[in-house]
């Protein structure tokens, strides 16, 4: 009877190592989250950024370019679509946009018409999570890292 109650109690519950090698497991677990949690969010801001320079921005400079007859220059760039410019402004139906949002991390949209990529258009893009012209630039004329243009051209 005694041996059966020691035997008992020994099962109980969970041996030191058992809880040690428990813990070992989590933290490292937690570690590999940690390590890859900018990864893992920032995937989100990059397509929030891809979409708005290849599908948000298309139809309000569309209906610019419908109603002015060109897109608008470099300069005053994406504001002519919130403000009526100082000339041909008869024509300007807008405002298209009530604002251009900043980039998700905080940066201006670049634009410039028209584009070096897109020479009957437009260029759009994000510098990106590093906020410098580079390779991990959003752009409107690279689709899933290929140079194919988007659909913003004339």
């Amino acid at each position: 009877m005694l041996i059966n109650r020691l035997n008992r109690s020994r099962r109980a519950g969970f041996t030191l190592l058992e809880i040690l090698i428990a813990i070992a497991l989590l933290a490292a677990i937690a570690g590999l989250l940690i390590t890859n949690l900018d990864r893992i969010l920032g995937g989100g801001k990059k397509e929030v950024a891809r979409i708005f320079v290849t599908e948000t921005m298309e139809t309000p400079l569309m209906s610019y370019r419908v109603n002015m007859g060109s897109y608008p220059k470099t300069e005053p760039g994406l504001t002519a679509l919130t403000k009526a410019p100082s000339e041909n402004a008869q024509n300007w139906q807008g405002p298209y946009v009530k604002k251009i949002p900043l980039d998700p991390w905080g940066n201006p949209y670049q634009y410039k018409a028209p584009g070096d990529k897109n020479t009957e258009s437009y260029d759009l893009w994000s510098f990106g999570p590093d906020g410098t012209e580079s390779a991990d630039d959003i752009t409107n004329w690279e689709v899933s890292g290929d140079d194919s243009q988007s659909g913003s051209g004339s």
